[in-house]
């Protein structure tokens, strides 16, 4: 991707690379390439046709990004152009077979939901990073005590570890339900208006249908959902609210880090200079996690409001789509990558949280609060183990 002056700043982590144009190129590939493998299993093309359109469709370097794109500009999507590419890097006899049974949408759905489950799996890189900064400080600071704040006023005594079990308990909620979203992400197959008619009939279309989902790893639909836009909702809620537990914690370590309350500090490296006060230095990593999360609930209600669809085709709705579903995708991988960094650089100032507690009074943390803290970290260290919630149904594993 190229780099601009914002690129490196809203663009953190590896998911940017999940969704870039080349990333959505290779997706549709992959689903033209699975399209004819199942097509040829069900016996409707010639088995050597897509053995020869896999292998048209095996290099994504072969194709152009940018002619592909004009090509869309005059055709409202770049599937016409993309299949035109494919017949033409394959025999003359096979060419036919490009595509077969299927329409734009198919293909660029079903690519919508390959990038997503690949996106997914990149953010998880930092979502479980996260989670294992917090775990650590959970664990090591469990007894330190501390004075909890609610409407930003002094409350009662807690710990510095029930509030890290607490960011982690969020994490491990929004960890579960994006591999739940992630496993029913569906595949996409209906042909021209989402009755299978380019098939011999429904049952062999469905057939096809479900073995293409399966080639590419995806769930199989019951249906067409062409204009029952449900997985995508799916995505932007998951998204959504993974962006929200990400901005909250961010959001406490930006206030814990303020001068007057000095509770933590963030390890000093390169970044965080001040352009006219050289004593400041800014907590950049949370700044720029929480300014991500910020974008996350605009871009999910775009796509929720694109979910109202005509018919059995969208005249604008779907195509607003495929941008806004990798920009959220994008923020929330930025804002996972960029809290990831914070937490780490994270160093607890036990005696300043004793001197802010002992100022107003009261006495130490109840007893209970290592209840809570155990459950939280037991709920995490059973989560490779089993993905589903563990002692409720919330969602925590």
């Amino acid at each position: 991707m190229s780099q601009g002056l914002f690129t490196r700043t809203h663009e953190r982590g590896p998911v940017r690379d999940q969704v870039s144009s080349r990333a959505w190129l290779q997706a549709m590939l992959d689903a033209e390439a699975a399209l004819a493998a199942a097509c040829a299993e069900a016996g409707v093309v010639p088995a050597q046709a897509a053995a020869e359109i896999s292998a048209a469709c095996a290099d994504v370097g072969a194709y152009d990004e940018r002619e592909l794109g004009v090509l869309a500009e005059r055709t409202g999507n770049p599937v016409v152009g993309l299949v035109a590419a494919i017949r033409a890097a394959s025999p003359r006899e096979f060419a036919a077979h490009v595509h077969y049974g299927a329409t734009s949408q198919d293909i660029i759905d079903t690519a919508a939901m390959l990038v997503t489950s690949r996106a997914i799996s990149a953010l998880m890189q930092d979502l479980d990073g996260c989670a294992v900064v917090t775990a650590d400080l959970a664990h090591l600071h469990r007894d330190a005590p501390m004075i909890a704040r609610t409407l930003l006023q002094q409350a009662v005594p807690i710990t510095f570890g029930l509030k890290a079990a607490q960011w982690l308990h969020g994490l491990c909620v929004v960890r579960a339900q994006l591999l739940a979203v992630q496993e029913r992400l569906p595949a996409q197959l209906g042909g021209a208006a989402g009755s299978l008619d380019g098939y011999p009939d429904a049952a062999t279309g469905l057939q096809i249908a479900e073995m293409f989902a399966a080639r590419l790893g995806l769930a199989a639909a019951r249906g067409p959902w062409h204009t029952l836009r449900y997985p995508i909702g799916d995505v932007a809620g998951g998204l959504a609210t993974t962006a929200g537990i990400l901005g909250k914690i961010a959001l406490d370590l930006l206030l814990l880090v303020q001068n007057e309350v000095a509770e933590i500090t963030m390890a000093l490296d390169r970044r965080g200079g001040s352009s006219t006060m050289a004593h400041k230095r800014n907590p950049v990593a949370a700044v720029a996690a929480r300014s991500a999360t910020m974008r996350a609930p605009g871009l999910a209600a775009t796509l929720f409001s694109a979910m109202e669809q005509e018919h059995e085709r969208a005249a604008g709705a779907w195509h607003a789509e495929w941008l806004t579903l990798s920009d959220l995708l994008t923020c929330v991988g930025s804002a996972a990558a960029w809290l990831h960094d914070a937490l780490g650089s994270v160093r607890v100032d036990e005696q300043q949280m004793a001197r802010n507690l002992a100022a107003l009074g009261t006495g130490a943390a109840p007893h209970g609060v290592t209840t809570l803290i155990d459950r939280a970290l037991a709920d995490y260290r059973t989560r490779d183990h089993n993905d589903q919630p563990t002692t409720t149904n919330e969602g925590t594993n």
